[in-house]
C-alpha cells in the first residue's frame, strides 16, 4: 500500500490536465509521500486520455482508468475509489478550479478526523453569480430535507482514510453525498475552507438545473436512507467460535 490516491474524474479536460498535472507534482513532491494519481477518463471525446497515457509514460505515478462510455461523475468517481491504492484517498475536480496547494491541510486533519470536504467559502472568486446562487439553493435544499448541515455538498475536493471506503455504495448522483453517507456509517467528517479558482479551459459541467432540480430526487432518496438506516449495538453474544462444535 502506499501512502496517498489522488483520483480525478476526468470529462473533456485536455486543456487543463497538463497544467493540473505540473501543479500535483509541484505540491506532492515536497510531503515526502509515497503516491499515485489516479485519472478516470468518463467516456471523453477529445485527446484527454491521450494526455494521461503520456502523463504515464514518462512517471508510473499517474495512473489512467478509462471507462468504455461516459457515465457520469458518480460512476468515475466511484471506478477512482475502487481503484485507489493509498492509505489516504483525495478526490478533486479536474478543471483546475481546487487548488492542489490545499491537499496538505485536508491531509492534516485525517490524524483525528475520518473524511475531510472542502467548503468553497469565497465561491465569488472562481464562479459566476449564477452558479453561487443556484449552490447556494441546492445547499439548502438539502441540508433542509436531510437534516444535515454541510455547508458546501456540492464541493468535491475531500480528503478519506481509506476504511472510510470500504462498503460505500454509490449510485448516480451520489458524489453530492458522500459525507453524509460517511456520517450515517458512523465516521468522523470535518468541513474545511478550500480555494475556489476561476476556470480557464472548457465548460462546466453543471448547471441550474442538474444542480438544484435534478439532485432533488437524488436528496429524497437520501432522506429515505438516513430515516431507515439501521442503528444498533450488540450488548453480549454469548456462544462458541464461528466453525466450532
Amino acid at each position: 500500500m502506499i501512502d496517498l490516491s489522488v483520483v480525478i474524474p476526468v470529462y473533456n479536460e485536455e486543456e487543463n490536465l497538463p497544467p493540473l498535472w505540473a501543479e500535483l507534482r509541484g505540491v506532492l513532491e515536497p510531503l515526502g509521500l509515497t503516491y499515485e494519481v489516479v485519472f478516470v477518463d468518463d467516456g471523453s471525446r477529445d485527446r484527454s486520455a491521450e494526455l494521461i497515457r503520456g502523463f504515464r509514460d514518462c512517471d508510473p505515478r499517474a495512473r489512467l482508468v478509462r471507462l468504455k462510455a461516459n457515465a457520469g461523475e458518480t460512476a468515475a468517481t466511484d471506478a477512482g475509489f475502487k481503484a485507489a491504492r493509498g492509505r489516504w484517498v483525495v478526490t478533486m475536480d479536474a478543471d483546475l478550479q481546487n487548488d492542489p496547494h490545499d491537499i496538505p491541510a485536508l491531509l492534516s486533519h485525517l490524524d483525528q478526523w475520518d473524511a475531510v470536504t472542502g467548503w468553497r467559502v469565497k465561491r465569488s472568486e472562481g464562479d459566476s453569480t449564477i452558479r453561487r446562487v443556484s449552490s447556494q439553493v441546492a445547499n439548502r435544499v438539502r441540508n433542509r430535507l436531510s437534516d444535515e448541515t454541510i455547508q458546501d455538498s456540492g464541493c468535491t475536493f475531500r480528503a478519506f482514510r481509506r476504511e472510510c471506503l470500504r462498503g460505500l455504495v454509490l449510485y448516480r448522483g451520489f458524489h453530492r453525498f458522500v459525507p453524509t453517507l460517511l456520517k450515517m456509517r458512523g465516521y468522523r467528517v470535518l468541513e474545511v475552507p478550500v480555494k475556489n479558482r476561476p476556470r480557464r479551459f472548457g465548460q462546466s459541467k453543471y448547471g441550474v438545473m442538474n444542480r438544484v432540480f435534478v439532485a432533488t430526487a437524488d436528496l429524497l432518496v437520501v432522506r429515505w436512507m438516513k430515516n431507515r438506516f439501521l442503528r444498533y449495538e450488540v450488548a453480549e453474544d454469548l456462544g462458541g467460535q464461528p466453525g466450532q462444535e
